[in-house]
C-alpha cells in the first residue's frame, strides 16, 4: 500500500440506536464521541440507526404479505380485463 493516502483503520464501538446493542470492530470512521468498553479502554463510539439487533430480517420479525388474494383484490377493484 502506499503510505500516506489511507484512512487511519482502527477500533470503534458501534451502538445499535434502537436497541442499545453495542459491538467493537474496526472502521475507518471517526467521531467525537467515546464510550468506555469492557477491557477498559475508550473507544470513538458510532450510532448506527440500524443493525442487525433491530433490523426486521435478521430478528425474525418481518412481516410475511398476504400474496393470496392480491389478484382477486384487484380484480374486484378494477374487473376481470377480458382478451
Amino acid at each position: 500500500m502506499k503510505p500516506g493516502i489511507h484512512p487511519e483503520y482502527h477500533p470503534v464501538v458501534f451502538q445499535d440506536a434502537n436497541t442499545g446493542t453495542a459491538f467493537l470492530t474496526r472502521s475507518t470512521a471517526r467521531s467525537d464521541r467515546t464510550i468506555e468498553w469492557s477491557d477498559g479502554n475508550t473507544y470513538p463510539l458510532i450510532i448506527a440507526d440500524v443493525t442487525s439487533a433491530s433490523h426486521p430480517f435478521w430478528t425474525g420479525t418481518a412481516r410475511t404479505l398476504d400474496t393470496a388474494g392480491r389478484v382477486e383484490k384487484f380484480e374486484r377493484k378494477y374487473g376481470r380485463r377480458r382478451p
